[in-house]
């Protein structure tokens, strides 16, 4: 090598051995990868966020839609219901978006009649990723929520929402109702009430939506104590459409007759026969299988107690009285009656039905040791009075009204194996299963 070189190469040196600008031509070099990881990284994140949040309107909306399943309502409404809990959780629930699905469609509760399953689907642009493709990430969420039953089942169901001692059992009164509890949607602090120590009740359970007032002279079979903020437990005949007044009028004022028979056939498709001005019994009255319209005043047995025991009597197979107006109910102590409802046709199930636009009414149910009734005792807007050495033995009786009260000595028995009488079921839940 010769000098002149060398001395080149060394002139050279101090700029070879000089590093000042490297870290800044690193970090221009490393800049854009950083940049991007955090802009995947935050991306990732968001997508996640909004899954989760998808999820949570997923749960919510099952969750609503079960409580509606519960509550016997139809698809279209129980759909209504689960889009709606998604809309109010921040979810777009349009129709590419949100399905719902009664029964569900997938998973281990397919078919399953008690139980909604919502989808939610979105497709969402994408940010930093656009730059390898410009397809949109899919985005999903799933949710099943389960209407679970339980094995109990009431007899006695008061439906006011928040009236005070909505079931009231008062005075010296001893009551007995069998293989069933007594339940009240109120949520009033004393909405079961026992008005004193002498007051007698014997039940499975008693179930408040509110408070329950209870005394030594309450006994539960199957409870420890009274449960108290019950779920609200569905009218099991809300669904029966009351039936049109029709058909030409029959008057029974001042008469005894001792048959009656459907004259005409009702709208609904079942035989029937209207009584305007009330019916007061007297006497033995039978009744044919069909609908009896009770148009106004008084549906009465031996309401004053004029005849002895076995000349006033009522006895049906397959009827149901639907007290129309301000026609009230009145079963004396005095009278006997031995009533079954339909098995079958668009009022199963209902002996006595009171219209629901009536308010402000009491109806009496005094029976004796002799009556039976197979069947519901359906006032959803009145009151109901079970009174009086009341007895309905061997039976399958409903009491259904939206205040009940017991005074006097009754004995309810509720062994509802037949005539298609609807359940009245207690301690229902919503829960998410999936």
């Amino acid at each position: 090598m010769t000098s002149g070189r060398v001395r080149r190469i060394l002139d050279l040196l101090p700029i070879i051995e000089d590093q000042r600008g490297a870290t800044a031509v690193i970090v221009a070099l490393c800049l854009p990868l950083i940049a991007g990881g955090m802009g995947f990284g935050a991306e990732a994140g968001f997508h996640f966020l909004l899954q989760r949040n998808m999820q949570q309107a997923a749960d919510m909306a099952a969750h609503a839609g079960a409580v509606r399943v519960r509550a016997g309502d139809a698809a279209d409404a129980v759909t209504a219901a689960a889009r709606r809990a998604a809309v109010q959780s921040g979810f777009d629930a349009s129709d590419e978006t949100f399905f719902a699905f009664t029964p569900p469609v997938s998973g281990a509760f397919q078919g399953s009649t008690s139980s909604v399953e919502v989808q939610l689907r979105l497709a969402q642009p994408r940010f930093f990723s656009a730059i390898f493709t410009d397809e949109p990430v899919r985005i999903s969420a799933r949710a099943v929520a389960n209407v679970r039953r339980s094995t109990t089942r009431a007899c006695v169901l008061a439906l006011a929402p928040t009236a005070p001692q909505a079931v009231t059992v008062t005075g010296s009164t001893t009551v007995e109702i069998e293989n069933c509890d007594v339940v009240t949607n109120s949520n009033a602090s004393d909405a079961f009430y026992m008005q004193n120590k002498a007051a007698k009740l014997t039940v499975g359970c008693v179930r408040s939506v509110g408070g329950a007032v209870t005394g030594a002279g309450l006994t539960m079979r199957n409870c420890a104590q009274a449960e108290e903020l019950a779920p609200v437990v569905r009218d099991p005949y809300a669904d029966v459409v009351e039936p049109a007044i029709e058909g030409t009028c029959l008057s029974q004022k001042g008469k005894k007759t001792t048959s009656f028979a459907p004259n005409f056939i009702h709208s609904s498709g079942v035989p029937a026969l209207r009584i305007c001005g009330g019916l007061d019994i007297k006497s033995h009255a039978s009744f044919a299988p069909g609908l009896y319209i009770i148009d106004g005043g008084e549906l009465s047995l031996n309401a004053n107690g004029d005849v002895a025991l076995d000349e006033a009597s009522m006895s049906g197979e397959g009827v149901t009285f639907y007290l129309a107006g301000d026609a009230a109910l009145s079963l004396s102590g005095n009278g006997k009656f031995s009533m079954r409802a339909p098995s079958s046709g668009p009022y199963a199930g209902i002996l006595f039905f009171g219209s629901r636009t009536q308010t402000g009414l009491t109806h009496k149910v005094l029976g004796n040791s002799g009556s039976t009734t197979q069947g519901a005792i359906y006032f959803p807007s009145s009151d109901v009075r079970f009174t009086g050495n009341s007895n309905t033995s061997n039976g399958c009786t409903q009491i259904i009204g939206y205040t009940v009260e017991f005074t006097g000595n009754s004995t309810l028995r509720s062994s509802c194996l037949e005539d298609n009488i609807r359940e009245i079921e207690t301690s229902v839940v919503v829960a998410l299963v999936e």
